[in-house]
C-alpha cells in the first residue's frame, strides 16, 4: 500500500468540514486535517490576487486518488482548485495499516 497526503484549500470552514464528511463517510479518506485560515497570494488572470483560506490535509491511498480528486472537484467554488499529492515516504507501519483498513477499495 502507498499512502499519499492530499492536499487542498476551501473558502471557509463549514465547507472544509463538509469536503471531510463526505471522504470521511465514502471512506476515501482515513484522516483528515483541518486548519485553520491562511493568506494564499497568487497569480490569477495577469494580476497577483490575495484570499484566505482554510487547508485541508487528506490521508488517504495512493489507489484511491482519483476518486479523491473527484470528490473535491464536485462542488467546490473555485474554478482552478489547489488538489495536489505527496507520497508518505515513510512512517509508522501500524499507522500505514491503519490507513489502509479505514479506506475502501469498492467502486
Amino acid at each position: 500500500m502507498s499512502a499519499i497526503l492530499v492536499l487542498t484549500t476551501v473558502p471557509d470552514r463549514a465547507g472544509a468540514e463538509a469536503l471531510a464528511r463526505g471522504l470521511l463517510t465514502a471512506r476515501l479518506a482515513a484522516c483528515i486535517q483541518i486548519g485553520t485560515v491562511v493568506q494564499s497570494l497568487y497569480h490569477w488572470r495577469g494580476e497577483i490576487e490575495t484570499a484566505n483560506e482554510i487547508p485541508i490535509a487528506i490521508k488517504t491511498r495512493a489507489g484511491l486518488y482519483s476518486r479523491v480528486e473527484a470528490a473535491i472537484r464536485q462542488g467546490h467554488p473555485y474554478e482552478l482548485p489547489e488538489i495536489v499529492a505527496v507520497p508518505i515516504c515513510n512512517g509508522s507501519p501500524a499507522y500505514l495499516d491503519w490507513i489502509t483498513a479505514e479506506t475502501t477499495d469498492e467502486v
